[in-house]
Formats: C-alpha cells, structure tokens, sequence
C-alpha cells in the first residue's frame, strides 16, 4: 500500500472508513447529468463508506428519473450487500450500459438502500455533492465518487487490488 494521506480541516481518510462498509445518511445535495438531462437530484442520498475506498452514493429511486434507465443483464455479488442488478441509459440521445446500479434485495444489514440507485461518475456526463464536480474512483470495477472532502490513497487502480 502507498503511504496514508493526511486529512486536512473538514476532510475524511477513507483509510478511517471501516470494512466491513457502513452507510451514512446524506443530506448533502446530490446531481447526476447525462445527455442534457438531470437523471438525478436528491437531498437524500447514503453514502456507502467502506476502507480504502471514496464514498459511494445511493440515490433514492424517487429522486431518480427511472423511466430512462432499463435493466440490464450484468449482476454482480458483494460479500456484503449481496446481488447488484445493473442498469442501462437507454431514454435520451444516447445509449449507455451498465451506468449504475441497484440493490433489489440487499443483505439485512444494507436494508436502507433497497430502492436507491448508484452511478458511475465515468459513464454519465457530470455527477456532484453541492457545487463540486466529482472525480471517478479509478479502475472500471469500483463506483465511488472523489470529492475535495476525502483523501486516500484509493483502491481502485493499477496495482491496488492486493490492497
């Protein structure tokens, strides 16, 4: 592992975030874009907190424009939260697979996003917490959000897997 980033004033470590991962109820603002559209906007969203890793956001069905996403065929299990359905933009300009995905059914312990929806900062046109425009977490695999807020180093690119 590389060398622990020390927090600033008002900045988290994701090296503090615990494994097995916690949510964390958000009231910060919340904004995804994609092909001039805003997918999604909450005031509600968890963060999923989880060692090594930035947060990521599960948005609130409600507050997602669902009727431009469509199922897709990918699942994937975590050890945790258990299967992730995927979905696809398929109701703007342009067609986008495997943007995001849900938990339908989640672990007991992950109940609170049942109904919430994640997204790839990498696969939409913009996402945001308040005015700040999120960075991806690298890698293709993982799906957290880089903010200001939060240092690392993150897992997630070449080389970090045996993190």
């Amino acid at each position: 592992m590389q060398r622990r980033d020390k927090p600033g004033p008002g900045q988290e470590s994701v090296w503090d975030y615990p494994r097995p991962p916690v949510l964390d109820p958000s009231s910060k603002h919340v904004r995804i874009e994609v092909g001039g559209v805003v997918l999604a906007d909450s005031n509600r969203a968890v963060r999923l907190l989880e060692t090594s890793h930035p947060p990521t956001w599960y948005i609130p069905a409600s507050d997602v424009r669902t009727e431009l996403l469509e199922r897709s065929d990918l699942e994937t299990f975590c050890e945790f939260k258990g299967n992730a359905s995927y979905v696809d933009l398929g109701s703007t300009d342009r067609r986008q697979t495997s943007i995001g995905w849900t938990y339908l059914n989640p672990t007991p312990g992950f109940s609170a996003i049942k109904g919430h929806y994640a997204f790839y900062a990498t696969r939409v046109d913009a996402c945001w917490v308040g005015d700040e425009r999120v960075q991806s977490q690298d890698g293709d695999f993982y799906g957290g959000w880089v903010t200001a807020d939060v240092v690392g180093p993150f897992k997630g690119a070449q080389g970090t897997w045996g993190w």
